[in-house]
């Protein structure tokens, strides 16, 4: 198709940048944006030139394409509408909130032919994108990702917030099955788990420590991965990559010594690449990088961990 007609059905805080980012790009034609709240849908819709509908059903069958960045509670509803009415679907994370709910939206998008993409968006994030392992694995590794209390998304724990982030990556890095897991979490400032620590054991023998705060005094999204050869750390916040590598010379008798690379990427826009690569998709017909099925995985796992930390 040479025009993709596409909405977005939420314009919250992450959902109004979903809007410019489609108004934005050549081949698409945002054909209008949707919130329950009348007033937020009419102010976008005027600063981007476009209708304002208050019901998503309202755009059935009027869009090629969608964003679905509502609540998480209405993230299965909302999905599941659309690809219903053919359209190709793009939700936020987590996916859904139960996995059942998101096996149901993986075989309707599969019985509909529909491209349905969960929206991790830190695997656009231009420091893992240049993230090549070669034919190594990890064998160990160690995320946090912490940010200051903030009001929005807490309608989820700290797990599905944040967590779930690393837990999408680490998966499809290691790619092996886990073994078990051991969480720890408690309540801060909310009803809910606002600080978790997760291992993450693989029958491959790799081990992966993971720990998330939106309690924090500092912000800090980094991953350490640890290989038989070498050593990366993943500055996500700063889309900054680092690679200390064994050379073939000695920095002491019978001491490899280590040669280390840093790469910066400066101009990342992460959510324009996730949206930029979501309507490829569209057109080509292709499987997502982040398909339903990789985003049940990550969703799966995390709600392993939060049943863990409530028990």
């Amino acid at each position: 198709m040479d025009e993709v007609r596409c909405a977005v059905i939420g314009v919250g805080y992450l959902g109004r940048f979903h809007a410019e980012k489609y108004a934005a790009l050549p081949g698409c034609r945002l054909v209008g944006v949707c919130d329950t709240d009348p007033d937020a849908a009419a102010r976008l819709a005027a600063q981007l030139g476009v209708p304002a509908f208050t019901e998503h059903r309202q755009l059935l069958g009027q869009v090629d394409a969608v964003s679905v960045v509502v609540p998480t509670s209405v993230h299965h509803a909302v999905a599941r509408d659309f690809l219903d009415a053919g359209a190709d679907v793009l939700v936020e994370k987590p996916i859904t909130v139960t996995v059942a709910e998101a096996d149901e939206l993986i075989d309707l998008a599969e019985r509909r032919g529909r491209v349905l993409m969960v929206g991790h968006l830190e695997r656009f994030n231009a420091a893992i994108l240049g993230l090549n392992l070669r034919d190594d694995k990890p064998l160990f590794i160690e995320s946090h990702r912490l940010a200051p209390f903030k009001p929005r998304a807490n309608d989820v724990s700290v797990v599905l917030d944040l967590m779930i982030h690393d837990i999408d990556i680490i998966l499809d890095v290691v790619d092996a099955e886990l073994e078990r897991i051991d969480a720890k979490g408690v309540p801060v400032l909310t009803g809910d788990v606002d600080i978790a620590n997760a291992r993450l054991v693989f029958r491959n023998g790799c081990v992966a420590n993971v720990t998330a705060s939106r309690v924090s005094l500092k912000v800090e999204r980094k991953m350490r991965l640890f290989m038989p050869s070498a050593y990366y750390s993943v500055d996500f916040q700063n889309r900054v990559l680092t690679c200390h590598r064994k050379g073939e010379g000695e920095m002491f008798p019978g001491i490899p010594e280590i040669l280390s690379e840093e790469s910066v990427f400066e101009n990342g826009d992460a959510l324009r690449t996730e949206i930029e690569h979501f309507i490829d998709c569209v057109k080509t017909r292709s499987e997502p990088l982040v398909s339903g099925r990789a985003g049940r995985r990550a969703l799966a796992t995390a709600t392993e961990i939060t049943r863990l930390l409530q028990a």
